[in-house]
């Protein structure tokens, strides 16, 4: 069982919260309500990733670790209630109960 943070590890949650990101789709258009909410949790993730790299780059491992799960955290939630298509993705994400 792993029970230190590395440098390593930040890291390969840093890429696996990019590649999700870049993955995912919004479902809904421009201009509607869900658009709007979805662009609020975007920047959460945004902002999460952004402190994990700050974090990191100042050698607290710990909260670097906190904040890039907060941050994909708000990507999976965002799939699961149906703001991004995680387009069936359970590596990724925690799809949909509705989405097998």
């Amino acid at each position: 069982m792993n029970t230190e943070v590395t440098i390593e590890l930040v890291e390969k949650y840093l890429d696996l919260t990019a590649r999700a990101k870049g993955k995912a789709t919004p479902i809904h258009g421009e201009g509607t309500l869900e658009a709007e909410q979805l662009s609020d949790m975007m920047r959460m993730c945004d902002d999460y990733s952004s402190d994990a790299r700050h974090f990191m780059e100042k050698g607290d491992l710990v909260r670097a670790f906190g904040a890039i799960n907060y941050a994909h955290a708000w990507l999976d939630a965002a799939v699961r209630i149906g703001l991004l298509d995680g387009h069936g993705d359970d590596q990724l994400f925690t799809l949909p109960a509705n989405s097998n």
